[in-house]
Formats: structure tokens, C-alpha cells, sequence
């Protein structure tokens, strides 16, 4: 899992990822391609 400033690039490199919000702290997860995965916060 990467720990980055900025989501929005990680997050258009698959067509599957999502941006979650959870306990304060945002992910982009993907259910298919389960190697991208971020966090930040």
C-alpha cells in the first residue's frame, strides 16, 4: 500500500478504483485489481 499526498493521480490509473473514506483517513481501493491500494492521512 502507498501512503501519498495526492489521490486523484493513484486514483485514475485503473478504471476500478474507488475513494474511501474511513476513521478519518481516505483509501483508494479496487476490488478487481487488488494491488492498487493508497492511503493518505
Amino acid at each position: 500500500m502507498k501512503v501519498r499526498n495526492s489521490l486523484k493521480s493513484l486514483r485514475g490509473r485503473d478504471r476500478d478504483n474507488r475513494l474511501v473514506r474511513r476513521k478519518g483517513r481516505v483509501y483508494v481501493i479496487n476490488k478487481v485489481k487488488r494491488r492498487f491500494k493508497a492511503r493518505q492521512g
